[in-house]
């Protein structure tokens, strides 16, 4: 793969950003945006990027730093799913505390926002406290967003819980957007200025990138994905005037940056900045190396984000405007949805085969297809026809042992699971087989090589078989049509 990206470099000047940055307080609270431990976006629209960017980042500062994890109360009373993983809020929240903790940093606690007494959430609250995770609760702020005089006082901020901290800086990550990341930093700067500490905010956001043209294709994929949320990307006008240099940034920061202002002003008693771009201490576009490279990542992940939001409308997860919104997105950059190489192959064998469903994908320079048999799922039949591609054995040897298959296939029958075999159930018999058979062996050891390429369904993959190609890192996407079966 062609690099974009110097993840080195990255890593290098961000952690040197931020340590300049907080060593102008006595504690600095840095609201970061996005994840903090798996950023497959980034790693998509950056090749070369890093999953664990960020988090190798924070290593570089682990002394010096704790984190507070935020949730929405109503996220958990919704049961809120992350899509990227298909799990909700909490449980997300549950396992960013583990991941932070096998990695040695120090979990300061977490914070429902906006509580309002629902018993789901009462539970949740149960279920941190017996796990030895502190939690705080923070009600709706009184007099926001406008009433900045009751906002910085005793009945707005002032109401909450104070988190008591001991470390000069202070991450605050959440699972997902609105979950009260901001109102939390705000508050904790109220309340430890109040007791004469000097804290400071700071936003550490990858996206949009504030130094790339705002119609850069990373900045439009960062749109693309935020399309559920109407974000906006827009130059900064605070920044422009200013300084005269144009930055962007995205609508809402920009929209919310007065009264934001007008808060740190009033809790610090100082002018601190004079743009929403001030405030963030983002360095990822100082390490792009090959614009060409990002350009045509961001395109791709364009189309991805497409196609999903495609199937989130059939699936009734989101409004038509929102997939409509991205197809604007494609048109402004000139691509429809053949930019992705495997979407025409799946549909033309989909085609030829006489409608049976068919998932093509990417492997090196070649494009591989798994359609539906008697006996296997498409996802089945693709991930087996790529390994063996791979792996250079021939098409008419069988892998799979009839000895092997035949129990399974017996038992899903018997509990109703119908007579194909799922991605994982593959997985599964081609792991027995391999004890004895060395052609299984050595397929599997390619799976990890699948890693990042591109596959395309002409119908939408649910169940154990979406999961399975998750877990193989492969970027799925699906044409908008249901099967009669899941799996």
């Amino acid at each position: 793969m062609k690099l974009g990206f110097d993840n080195k470099k990255y890593v290098k000047i961000q952690s040197e950003k931020i340590k300049e940055r907080f060593k102008l307080f006595d504690k600095l609270y840095l609201e970061v945006g996005g994840k903090l431990f798996d950023d497959s976006h980034a790693a998509r629209v950056l090749p070369g990027f890093k999953n664990d960017a960020k988090i190798s980042m924070f290593k570089e500062l682990k002394d010096d730093l704790e984190i507070i994890f935020c949730i929405n109360a109503g996220d958990i009373e919704k049961n809120k799913i992350r899509g990227e993983y298909g799990i909700t809020y909490d449980r997300e929240i549950m396992k960013l505390i583990s991941n932070s903790k096998k990695m040695g940093f120090c979990v300061n606690s977490v914070v429902i926002t906006l509580y309002n007494e629902q018993v789901s959430v009462d539970k949740f609250i149960k279920k941190l406290n017996r796990n030895g995770i502190k939690t705080y609760i923070h009600t709706f702020t009184k007099g926001y967003p406008t009433d900045v005089e009751t906002i910085v006082s005793e009945e707005g901020y002032g109401a909450n819980e104070y988190i008591v901290t001991t470390k000069p800086l202070v991450l605050v990550n959440a699972p997902g957007p609105g979950s009260g990341k901001l109102a939390t930093c705000l508050s904790q700067i109220y309340h430890e200025n109040k007791r004469g500490i000097n804290a400071g905010y700071a936003k550490f956001e990858t996206f949009p990138v504030w130094n790339l043209p705002l119609k850069d294709p990373v900045n439009l994929a960062y749109e693309a994905a935020t399309a559920d949320l109407k974000d906006v990307n827009m130059i900064d006008p605070f920044h422009l005037e200013k300084y005269g240099v144009t930055a962007v940034n995205y609508n809402r920061d920009i929209e919310t940056f007065p009264i934001l202002k007008s808060i740190l002003n009033k809790v610090s008693k100082k002018d601190i900045y004079n743009s929403p771009t001030d405030m963030g201490v983002n360095m990822v576009g100082y390490s792009i190396i090959d614009r060409e490279v990002t350009d045509r990542a961001s395109k791709k992940e364009i189309v991805r984000r497409f196609y999903n939001e495609k199937n989130n409308y059939k699936l009734g997860l989101c409004d038509e405007d929102t997939y409509k919104k991205i197809e604007l997105l494609m048109n402004e950059l000139g691509i429809d949805e053949s930019y992705l190489e495997v979407v025409k192959p799946a549909l033309d064998k989909k085609n030829k085969e006489g409608g049976i469903p068919v998932i093509a994908m990417k492997v090196g320079r070649k494009v591989v297809t798994g359609k539906e048999t008697d006996l296997l799922s498409p996802a089945g039949a693709l991930i087996l026809n790529a390994i063996k591609y791979l792996s250079k054995i021939p098409d008419d040897i069988y892998l799979l042992s009839p000895k092997v298959l035949e129990p399974i296939l017996k038992m899903k029958m018997e509990m109703g699971n119908g007579n194909k075999l799922s991605l994982s159930e593959v997985l599964e018999a081609l792991s027995i087989c391999s004890v004895t058979n060395p052609l299984a062996s050595k397929a599997l050891s390619c799976l990890k090589k699948l890693a990042s390429e591109d596959a395309h369904a002409t119908y939408i993959v649910v169940g154990s078989d979406k999961k399975a190609l998750r877990d193989l890192k492969i970027n799925l996407t699906c044409e908008d049509e249901f099967l009669d079966y899941d799996f």
